[in-house]
């Protein structure tokens, strides 16, 4: 009995010891597997870190080279260059950004294949800034040039013009002063210029005094001739006459045919007015004057002028 319970005892021990053997190996292999698990997930866990890393890493590079390209736009805009180029690269650029932060299972190889292209026609648009740039500075100094070339031509054509300007002003007072002394040569001259008294009767008086009664006296006749000139045009001439009485008053009334004239710039007044058809044969010129009213006593002083020049000038004496 006693041996009986002894074996089975024995046998219990075998079963539960075989029993705890295979839940130990189960045990085992069950934490083998999760740590097997738990080293898988942080490997994956460090992967996507690492992924996410280099995305945001090659994005901001992209970014980098985004503000580049508006710089380089810019320049190359500002220097008169071809921007059409670049304006597509920057298309290209920004849509290779929107990628990177869309799509988390993109290659980063990839994008830095296309970052090193970038950055080489950055490189490229860099020589061809320095290029426009000297070429635009080649410009600025033949415009420089020009622009001196223009001054000194316009300074040149301003001299010329105010040469010729003062030529011109220097011929036509030339030719002013040439009219004048051909205007002066031409003028007419009044010679032997004689004053009569003329009375009542309508009989003449004159002597080599020419001194007369003033009640005789009722008109005046002044007699001149009017010498040869070539330069003189034949044609009629208006001659006019004054009479300055003594106390230096002209003689004047419009009844009798007075009237006013310019002489040298100003206006004057003239006694009598005739006209008389001059030639080169010496005219003799009679110009007979009725005053209306008796002579003051004194001296009377005689003057002639025709076409704006003084032509001869006598007097006589009122007793």
């Amino acid at each position: 009995m006693d041996a009986t319970n002894h074996n089975q005892n024995k046998s219990s021990s075998g079963i539960w010891g075989a029993a705890f053997a295979v839940m130990l190996a189960i045990s085992g292999v069950l934490g083998f597997l999760l740590f097997q698990e738990k080293q898988e997930t942080d490997k994956q866990s460090t992967e996507i870190s690492i992924k996410a890393r280099d995305l945001a890493i090659t994005h901001s590079k992209l970014d980098s080279i985004s503000r580049e390209l508006d710089a380089k736009i810019a320049q190359v805009q500002q220097l008169g260059g071809n921007i059409e180029e670049l304006q597509k690269l920057k298309v290209q650029l920004e849509a290779d950004k929107a990628a990177v932060l869309k799509n988390k299972n993109v290659s980063v190889a990839k994008y830095e294949k296309k970052i090193k292209e970038y950055e080489a026609i950055l490189t490229q648009k860099d020589e061809d800034i320095a290029r426009l740039q000297e070429e635009n500075g080649q410009l600025t100094n033949q415009n420089q040039q020009l622009s001196q070339e223009n001054t000194t031509i316009k300074t040149d054509l301003d001299n010329t013009r105010r040469s010729y300007s003062d030529s011109v002003s220097t011929l036509r007072t030339n030719n002013k002063e040439l009219e004048d002394k051909v205007t002066i040569g031409s003028a007419l001259r009044a010679e032997n210029v004689r004053v009569l008294a003329v009375n009542k009767r309508g009989k003449e008086r004159s002597n080599d005094e020419n001194e007369y009664k003033g009640r005789k006296t009722e008109k005046i006749k002044v007699a001149f001739t009017l010498a040869p000139n070539p330069l003189t045009k034949e044609e009629p001439k208006d001659i006019l006459l004054r009479v300055v009485d003594p106390e230096g008053a002209v003689l004047s009334d419009t009844e009798t045919g007075s009237g006013v004239f310019s002489f040298q710039g100003k206006d004057m007044q003239y006694t009598y007015k005739q006209s008389v058809r001059y030639s080169t044969n010496r005219p003799i010129v009679e110009m007979l004057y009725t005053r209306g009213q008796d002579y003051k006593k004194g001296k009377y002083n005689i003057e002639l002028y025709a076409e704006g020049f003084k032509i001869g000038e006598g007097n006589f004496v009122v007793r």
